[in-house]
């Protein structure tokens, strides 16, 4: 098929697919005469995974580094992360995003406190309120 159906069958777009493809996360589809991309049920498949591990927090780039490994969630969709030495593909891939989104959790966190501290300290300022963050002239 080619690509606008590959990527209507994956749920995205032909520009994600030449995208995943640049940045190493695709290997390259074969090519017809004209040049074309071609993709089959197994690219879509692996497409969907791509997608799916995206919208779980992972990035291109987490992908790139387990590219190579993409297909064995292909195969075993069911298939689960385990530990770092587990062996299992994306593991430590995995771990360092939830080390990454632990610290921007953790950033988050603590702006919110800041920002909640500097809404109560203010007089006359409801916590519910947008503008009691906001200082007025007359502050």
């Amino acid at each position: 098929m080619r690509i606008g159906d590959a990527a209507a069958a994956a749920g995205t777009t032909p520009l994600a697919l030449r995208f995943y493809e640049e940045r190493g996360v695709l290997p390259p589809p074969p090519r017809t005469a004209a040049g074309q991309r071609e993709y089959g049920p197994d690219d879509v498949a692996r497409v969907r995974v791509v997608r799916e591990l995206l919208a779980l927090g992972l990035t291109v780039e987490d992908l790139h580094g387990v590219a190579d490994r993409i297909d064995v969630l292909v195969r075993n969709p069911q298939r689960r992360c385990g530990p770092p030495d587990s062996g299992v593909p994306g593991s430590r891939v995995a771990d360092r995003r939830l080390a990454a989104l632990d610290a921007e959790i953790d950033r988050l966190t603590r702006l919110r406190d800041r920002l909640a501290q500097h809404v109560e300290d203010r007089p006359n300022s409801s916590p519910s309120s947008p503008e009691a963050a906001i200082p007025t002239e007359a502050q």
